[in-house]
């Protein structure tokens, strides 16, 4: 029997200029196709907008963050008020993440900026302990010491309810050796075997799992990983982890690591949202992206848009005072039309909350365009030509 009778992945048309295929994502929260976009909404609420908002301006599946959910309000309340989607006011299809990544980013420097390529920091080993069991760390509230082992992962993540979930795995940086993502590596493999098991002998049918493909920059490393998790019973796979400190690197890591993956399964590719590299890995077969950036950039007066160089506008320039351009008057979506960019560098000036707000808006609206873009090329084999339009 399967442990997913409620989930599905069909692979609607390949493309003939790359790996890339389109693709439908079935979920008891609804189907979307692919590839797509996941917005962020860490604390369960995404940034300056409602999920009604979000939706209007495109978004069709979003993501909340399992660590920060069990460190505060905790996993009972969250069920207690209806799970994510209740919180959320959310009826589409939900992902939460292992918490792995974040427990990574307390216990080195600049955990994050490794992952992004931003530089080597060095390990800050004593507000974390990682050993086969599980994961020790400390709450960032109240220095609280909570433990997260693979078992707790599911559980905590079957009382949020998304639709999607993930194993838990141990995020590694360029501050360890091949040996450490080894070793992290195999361990990874054996905590997903011990997140299927309790993913088992808890599940309802409502909700799907994810495997994790690990082994940093060392392609002989994520070759054996891959080779694993497409024996283990999981519903999806995603490519996570540290690709190197350029986007040369990641992308040499990311495309023959795709060719080790089943094309049966719906891949994730965890925390990467540059233009340029959704590029890259729609051609190598990647299904979703989720990151931050999009609203993250409107609370820095920054705005996405077709065409400009890394798709970006920093409207805290002052060439933008008193400018009457819409901020995308192609756009589909009415805010992008009704507003100027003349007002948006005012508002974000006066560090008025509105400009934060309306550009979350128009940045979603212009991911989802994107993404609608990226879907219809594949149907008419023209991605080259996409590509080209969008990077500009």
């Amino acid at each position: 029997m399967s442990l997913y009778p409620n989930f599905k992945f069909d692979i609607l048309k390949p493309c003939t200029q790359s790996r890339a295929r389109l693709g439908r994502l079935t979920t008891p929260h609804g189907a979307i196709e692919t590839p797509n976009f996941i917005f962020c909404g860490t604390h369960a609420g995404l940034r300056c907008m409602t999920g009604e908002e979000a939706k209007a301006a495109g978004a069709e599946i979003v993501l909340a963050n399992t660590y920060h959910m069990l460190v505060r309000p905790g996993p009972a309340v969250v069920e207690k008020l209806g799970g994510l989607h209740g919180m959320m006011v959310w009826d589409g299809p939900i992902m939460t993440d292992s918490g792995g990544f974040q427990i990574f980013i307390m216990g080195y420097e600049g955990g994050s900026d490794e992952i992004k390529m931003r530089g080597k920091k060095a390990p800050r080993k004593s507000l974390i302990k990682i050993d086969e069991e599980g994961a020790w760390f400390y709450s960032y509230l109240n220095g609280e010491k909570l433990h997260l082992t693979p078992e707790k992962s599911m559980d905590v993540q079957r009382a949020l309810g998304a639709d999607l979930i993930y194993q838990l795995d141990e995020c590694t940086s360029s501050a360890h050796g091949k040996d450490y993502h080894a070793q992290s590596m195999r361990m990874s493999l054996r905590w997903g075997d011990r997140c299927i098991k309790r993913f088992a002998e808890t599940g309802d049918g409502k909700q799907a799992l994810y495997g994790i493909v690990q082994g940093g920059n060392y392609m002989d490393l994520r070759t054996e990983s891959a080779a694993r998790v497409n024996e283990q019973d999981f519903f999806g796979m995603a490519i996570g982890g540290y690709f190197g400190k350029s986007k040369d690197e990641l992308h040499d890591i990311v495309a023959p690591t795709m060719e080790c993956v089943r094309r049966d399964r719906p891949v994730h590719m965890l925390g990467i949202g540059h233009v340029e590299d959704i590029f890259a890995g729609v051609r190598a077969g990647i299904d979703t992206f989720d990151c931050v950036e999009p609203t993250r950039l409107a609370g820095h007066g920054t705005m996405l848009l077709k065409g400009q160089p890394r798709m970006r506008i920093n409207l805290r320039n002052a060439k933008y005072r008193g400018d009457t351009t819409p901020l995308d008057a192609d756009s589909a979506f009415h805010i992008s039309r009704q507003y100027t960019r003349g007002t948006l560098h005012h508002l974000v000036q006066a560090k008025e909350p509105l400009a934060e707000h309306i550009l979350s808006m128009h940045n979603v609206a212009v991911m989802m365009q994107l993404f609608r873009e990226i879907r219809a090329a594949i149907r008419t084999d023209t991605l080259d030509a996409c590509e080209k339009e969008w990077l500009g």
